[in-house]
């Protein structure tokens, strides 16, 4: 399989390498401010045990908007929304490897970085909390649920 690829705002398709750029890029240009980046995944069901996965890569400039990069994935084989809610943490948890994987290669810039769950204390994922959080932390990343975890349950959900 190919390497998957991040869209931009601007409609232009990039690499995980060429996203932490942009993010770096966007961080540079005012370092007197503080920088969250979150990573999260939501998806769809569309049928037959098949489902829709967008995972959503925020740089969030605290008190001054932010940027974001987004990629979909079609996988099948999902039958349980348990099974579903897992692969989105694992979508995101291997993306976030790969993302800090390239910051490091990059310039010490100083920021904060956070995994987002598409889940919350209301709704049928509120059994999942402390599984999902603690797959999370496992990986040593601050783990944020419903209502915090905006990089999934906002900016994904957008695309799904």
């Amino acid at each position: 399989m190919g390497q998957l690829l991040f869209n931009s705002s601007y409609g232009l398709k990039l690499s995980v390498s060429q996203v932490v750029r942009e993010i770096v890029g966007f961080m540079k240009f005012d370092l007197k401010r503080q920088y969250k980046i979150t990573i999260g995944t939501d998806s769809e069901q569309i049928g037959e045990g098949k489902a829709d996965f967008v995972t959503a890569v925020v740089v969030h400039r605290v008190g001054n908007g932010g940027r974001y990069f987004w990629r979909r994935l079609e996988l099948g084989k999902f039958h349980t929304l348990r099974d579903r809610i897992i692969k989105e943490v694992l979508l995101s948890l291997e993306v976030a490897q790969e993302v800090l994987s390239e910051l490091k290669k990059l310039q010490d810039i100083k920021f904060d970085f956070e995994i987002h769950a598409d889940i919350g204390e209301n709704g049928e994922t509120k059994a999942m909390i402390q599984e999902v959080v603690g797959m999370i932390r496992a990986y040593n990343f601050e783990p944020k649920t419903k209502p915090s975890s905006y990089a999934a349950s906002n900016v994904a959900d957008r695309h799904v």
